[in-house]
């Protein structure tokens, strides 16, 4: 299946680009996300028509994502989990936890944006988070979990 993007997508390609992508990929999830269009020859048209607006909206949203990462680097947050003696959690500090204490914190975060590399954290302790922004901009933030206080 072959579309036209509609902005960057990451492993995938750029703004404008022409790329053939399994049909299920493209149907299911590029075309409805609004990332891309079917490239038949109205569109092929109409992109090259609207160009300038599609690269004005990318341009936009690179710079939220950036102004995004100058607010969230070097940012930090505490969890507190409950824990037994030994330092294990009783469940986990994943991806959601990690979102909902930045956003409290005035640091807006969404769920999706946050990459847990090896899975939830299940023992107390400072990790290190990347934060995926934008398909060009990313960030680390530290995250401290801590046993509860009882």
């Amino acid at each position: 299946m072959q579309l036209i993007l509609l902005q960057k997508v990451t492993n995938l390609g750029n703004l404008g680009d022409l790329v053939d992508v399994k049909p299920g990929y493209g149907r299911n999830f590029l075309v409805p996300q609004g990332k891309a269009v079917p490239a038949t020859e109205s569109n092929k048209a109409e992109f090259e028509a609207k160009r300038a607006d599609y690269e004005a909206k990318a341009q936009a949203i690179h710079a939220d994502a950036d102004a995004r990462k100058a607010k969230l680097e070097g940012a930090s947050v505490t969890i507190a989990a409950n824990a037994s003696t030994e330092g294990k959690l009783y469940g986990s500090v994943g991806a959601r936890e990690i979102a909902d204490a930045f956003t409290a914190a005035g640091l807006e975060l969404n769920k999706s944006e946050v990459i847990l590399g090896e899975g939830a954290f299940r023992n107390i302790g400072e990790y290190d988070v990347l934060v995926h922004l934008h398909a060009d901009v990313e960030t680390t933030v530290k995250v401290v979990v801590e046993a509860e206080k009882a």
